[in-house]
């Protein structure tokens, strides 16, 4: 449930309505090309923030059995700005920028913790349809808040508003409370995993610098985690790519002439045909493994990024809409399923935490890219273009990945862990 939850900040102010309303509003005062380059760096900025933070965040959680604590600091952050875009009006982009990062760093924060609970929660048979049952849920619960959102701007005076900009405010205060509501299950219901201040490890109160010795040992060990790190590296470059075209399509569209009713209702698309084809793709996983289906989705990525580049009209954005909806959500479930078979459990948040530094610092990239190459060509058509480069390459680095030796690496490691992990809290 909290996929379901943190997903309407993903699809109403990280994908549809916010970068138009930046664009359009709160940057209404720039070049069009010049918003979008803005925008690009603002989404830079936010993934560099938790990139550099979840490391030795990952290995507190770990050590003092806090993960959900954790959680519960980063979503409240990511709420509280989410809540406060609401007073974003015209011209206002370096305050709806900052409020931004604030939220999506938040938001990502709490991810790490929230992933890093899977392995604990799911074991190695099942954990390809768990992570995909997630994704699959947070494409529903942020295209069902969308639809909630678009209905309310193009309808203003059915809700009682006086015009669309006023809806469309009052639609990023629904993120805040949709998000708070939703993850409410998860605090109640699910367990936290023990760790090593909850059987008999160091105090509470040496938390931070335990974490950072821990953290350096996870450093000065991940010679042994050849695999993981090869899969890390091709992870980096491949969702890089994914995530470019989810932060910057609706900016890219309205960049082109693209109407605001077009962009929004291809984006609510994309989530409700990702919720069947995210359990496919989950069950794909068991069936021909999780790095085949990798490729796959990575094959079509790369036929989106080369038609994308020629976009010119609202049908053919609808159109890219429905292969992304394909491939979205199985790439990204898949991707995290494989990953947690990849590391220690006892170690989860710590190695989760590693998985969002690559997954944030890939996202890093990719928009500022977009946006120099935007500025520099008066266009961002050759942004889309260069996105091919990471997933063909990402796809290569993937193919010399030895999982199964990756997983005996784990394995090992798990079993020397084993005296100050004990207690599992979902099934092996």
């Amino acid at each position: 449930m909290y996929d379901w939850a943190m997903s309407g900040f993903e699809t109403t102010i990280g994908a549809a309505v916010f970068p138009i309303y930046y664009g359009t509003v709160a940057a209404a005062t720039l070049p069009a090309n010049v918003a979008s380059a803005r925008w690009g760096y603002t989404n830079s900025v936010s993934l560099l923030v938790i990139a550099l933070l979840a490391p030795v965040l990952g290995a507190m959680a770990d050590h003092m059995a806090a993960k959900k604590r954790f959680l519960a600091a980063f979503a409240g952050v990511g709420i509280l700005a989410t809540a406060c875009l609401y007073f974003i009006t015209r011209g206002e982009w370096l305050a709806g920028s900052i409020l931004f990062i604030i939220g999506a760093a938040g938001l990502t924060g709490s991810r790490v913790f929230n992933d890093a609970l899977l392995p604990h929660v799911a074991g190695e048979a099942e954990v390809d349809r768990v992570s995909a049952a997630a994704y699959a849920l947070g494409y529903m619960g942020g295209g069902v808040l969308l639809a909630l959102n678009a209905v309310m701007i193009m309808k203003p005076a059915l809700f009682g508003f006086a015009d669309a900009g006023v809806a469309t405010r009052v639609a990023f205060l629904s993120v805040a409370v949709w998000w708070a509501v939703f993850s409410i299950p998860l605090f109640r219901n699910v367990p936290e995993p023990p760790g090593p201040s909850a059987t008999g490890g160091a105090p509470r109160a040496g938390a931070a610098r335990a974490a950072f010795r821990r953290l350096g040992r996870t450093l000065g060990e991940i010679r042994e985690y050849r695999e993981l790190a090869k899969f890390l590296l091709a992870y980096w470059l491949y969702i890089d790519g994914i995530q470019t075209i989810q932060k910057m399509a609706t900016i890219y569209g309205a960049e082109i002439g693209i109407g605001t009713g077009a962009l929004i209702g291809a984006l609510m698309l994309v989530q409700f045909v990702g919720i069947p084809c995210t359990f496919l793709f989950g069950a794909l996983g068991q069936r021909i493994g999780a790095r085949n289906g990798i490729y796959l989705a990575l094959a079509v990525y790369t036929g989106v990024a080369v038609f994308g580049f020629f976009l010119r009209s609202a049908w053919q954005f609808w159109a890219l809409a429905f292969v992304v909806g394909l491939v979205q959500g199985g790439a990204q479930a898949l991707s995290r399923s494989l990953y947690s078979t990849l590391i220690p459990r006892s170690r989860s948040a710590e190695f989760f935490s590693f998985f969002s530094v690559f997954e944030r610092f890939g996202g890093v990239a990719g928009p500022a890219v977009f946006g120099l190459v935007g500025t520099l060509t008066g266009t961002g058509r050759y942004g889309v273009l260069t996105l091919v480069a990471f997933f063909i390459v990402g796809a290569l680095i993937l193919a010399r990945v030895d999982i199964a030796a990756g997983r005996r690496t784990a394995q090992r490691t798990e079993a020397a862990f084993a005296p100050v992990s004990t207690g599992a809290v979902g099934p092996a």
